[in-house]
């Protein structure tokens, strides 16, 4: 546990082991020395020692083991989420945004929800299973990793499920998105990369968005750390999981980052307490729409929106409008009746 309190802005194992042309998402060799050498530098024998344990093909990782390995990962993952209810949570604010969205469009169409960086494409599963949205959404997950992706397009086709996977940068489809969604991803993005994600948001002339991920706290570290140990078996997704919580990015971080790069949405921190306790919840979720689709956002929720809060438990009435999920999750005993 000492080693997890100094790494806070070291990569994860995950993100090292692959690597892609930005341009052609042509997978690139990595050099197993190479990652090995990296993580020594920076002070961390385990994660060295798990990737010394990968298979190589010649002098680089194998990258046919290294994907069987995300995707065993991805899969651990997926019982996370549906223990939390993430599917569940996700839907709760989605709903309500995409109706906002839908109502102040010009010309009524088929909303698109691209998931960037799906994985396995968990939560755009369980939407397509589960949810009940107001009006025809469209729902696909993009991600550059194509063993990921195929393994989303058959757990969709065995479950029958309407929803789309590609192999693809998500700001790059040839119908954009109308909204952006994300889980667990943008702690990856540091420093200026976190500012240049939403500004490709703000570019991709989205309507709104909403990212889930770790919410940081005292707690954190070792709660996932516990939880981890217990649940996961794969020692890549006890150390990259305990490093996600450490690396999680701040309330005030996340808006300071998407009003820079964003300046066109308005912004806040969504659901950061379980139920009406101080207790921080495992996931907070940030959540941005443009003016026009904001107010129909609050109007959507209703009596489900708390205060106005420029930042995380302050009072104001200027910049954002939080909103607290635990009366969401009160309000409706399924998915079809939240929307």
């Amino acid at each position: 546990m000492t080693l997890i309190w100094k790494v806070k802005e070291q990569p994860e194992i995950s993100d090292e082991i692959v690597a892609y042309d930005p341009a052609t998402l042509e997978r690139l060799p990595v050099r197993k020395r190479d990652v090995e050498e990296t993580f020594r530098a920076l002070g961390n024998p385990r994660a060295a020692r798990i990737v010394r344990a990968m298979p190589e093909r010649g002098d680089a990782l194998d990258p046919e083991a290294v994907d069987r390995l995300l995707v065993t990962v991805h899969c651990e993952m997926q019982r996370m989420s549906e223990e939390f209810q993430h599917g569940r949570r996700v839907f709760e604010l989605l709903s309500p945004l995409v109706k906002a969205v839908g109502e102040t469009r010009a010309a009524p169409r088929r909303l698109r929800v691209v998931d960037l960086g799906c994985g396995t494409g968990f939560v755009l599963r369980w939407l397509a299973a589960h949810a009940r949205f107001v009006q025809q959404v469209e729902l696909i997950g993009a991600d550059y990793n194509a063993a990921l992706v195929r393994e989303a397009q058959g757990l969709a086709r065995e479950e029958s499920l309407d929803c789309k996977f590609v192999v693809a940068n998500a700001f790059r489809l040839e119908e954009p998105a109308d909204i952006f969604i994300t889980t667990g991803v943008i702690h990856h993005f540091r420093g200026d990369a976190l500012t240049r994600l939403f500004r490709q948001q703000e570019e991709a002339r989205a309507s709104a968005f909403l990212h889930f991920d770790f919410q940081p706290s005292p707690f954190a570290p070792l709660g996932s750390w516990l939880f981890h140990f217990i649940r996961m078996r794969q020692p890549l997704a006890r150390h990259d999981g305990v490093l996600s919580a450490v690396r999680a990015h701040t309330a005030e971080r996340l808006l300071a980052a998407a009003r820079e790069g964003a300046p066109g949405f308005r912004v806040s921190m969504c659901g950061t307490r379980l139920w009406r306790t101080p207790i921080p919840r495992a996931f907070h979720a940030l959540v941005g729409a443009r003016p026009r689709v904001w107010d129909a956002f609050a109007n959507a929720l209703g009596r489900r929106a708390s205060r106005l809060s420029s930042r995380e438990g302050v009072a104001s009435r200027v910049d954002s409008r939080e909103v607290n999920a635990d009366s969401l999750e009160s309000d409706a005993t399924n998915p079809a009746e939240a929307s």
